[in-house]
């Protein structure tokens, strides 16, 4: 007789718990200094491969939103970034070698960098001025012992975009924007 599959809901449970775990997790001071670097550049460019640019694109939404200069790295019309503007690399893995690259450019032209990580002792992390911590199983760590209900970086992703939106929360409070004001900024063009 074949093993019996877990039930959708059964499922839904852990992976639900498991993403509550991850941001019960997340250092308080990380996402105090996340919202400090956002608020305080001119201009934010954020940059994630594959899902995580995914969950970085809904950042950078919820920050025009928001009011905020936001753009993604690949869009035609995202511009330079320079001194006073920040750079947010997702880098679940703590190492990826677009990242890494991208991170130096900013660097070098004078901008902050961040990366959000489920790695913080990777390469790009340690070259970072700011580093948020999102303790969650990664491509990096998805083999091992212990293992997410979640496939491969998918508690990492799912995690990272429930952060995002906690923290666009934040900095609306912080601001003291509304939502109503939030809901202004969003496209008509649906």
């Amino acid at each position: 007789m074949p093993a019996q599959i877990p039930a959708l809901h059964d499922l839904a449970r852990g992976a639900v718990a498991e993403i509550g775990d991850v941001l019960g997790r997340i250092p308080p001071a990380d996402v105090e200094r996340l919202c400090d670097e956002l608020l305080a550049a001119r201009r934010i460019v954020v940059f994630g491969m594959g899902r995580e640019g995914l969950m970085v694109r809904a950042l950078a939404m919820r920050l025009v939103h928001l009011g905020l200069d936001a753009h993604v790295v690949g869009d035609m019309s995202t511009p330079p970034v320079g001194p006073a503007d920040l750079f947010v690399a997702s880098v679940g893995p703590g190492t990826l070698s677009t990242a890494e690259a991208l991170l130096g450019v900013a660097r070098r032209d004078g901008a902050r960098t961040l990366v959000v990580t489920g790695q913080p002792d990777g390469p790009a992390p340690r070259g970072a001025d700011t580093v948020v911590h999102v303790p969650a199983q990664t491509m990096a760590d998805d083999g091992g012992g212990s293992r997410s209900v979640l496939p491969m970086g998918s508690l990492f992703e799912a995690a990272e975009l429930v952060l995002f939106d906690l923290v666009s929360i934040l900095l609306r409070e912080r601001t003291g924007g509304s939502a109503e004001e939030m809901r202004a900024r969003h496209t008509n063009l649906e």
